[in-house]
């Protein structure tokens, strides 16, 4: 009883901590153009699409960050009885790590596709010797 009432105090306070949440997580381009049968043009413009899609992380990123500095400075300034526990700051401290983690990744993950169409366009592209 003890653990799950931990849980649920737990539970609270990462849903009060996100509820003021502004950070919108960005979508990933649906569809990048096959380098293989692309026109430039097509390519341009999924160079483009790729690059806002990595400002739109950057700017993720750097509101998860702004987003846990600010839960972090507001609770400096609570009394020791309002405080979260350690628990819950590791927690929280966990779940940001997470969420930049995994958008990270999927940029990255995003950017090697695209290279790799890149890679494939230039490829027809090359006359042949």
């Amino acid at each position: 009883m003890k653990a799950l009432a931990s849980v649920l105090i737990l539970a609270g306070v990462v849903v009060s901590s996100h509820a003021h949440a502004t950070c919108v997580y960005p979508k990933a381009p649906d569809k990048l153009p096959d380098g293989a049968t692309a026109t430039k043009e097509e390519m341009i413009a999924a160079q483009k699409m790729v690059k806002a899609y990595n400002d739109d992380i950057k700017a993720y990123t750097d509101c998860l960050k702004l987003e846990h500095d600010e839960t972090m400075k507001a609770e400096s300034g609570k009394s020791d009885k309002e405080k979260m526990s350690k628990e819950q700051r590791e927690e929280l401290e966990k779940v940001t790590v997470q969420k930049n983690n995994a958008a990270v990744d999927e940029a990255e993950n995003v950017t090697a596709r695209f290279n790799e169409q890149i890679r494939a366009f230039n490829a027809k592209s090359k006359p042949k010797s």
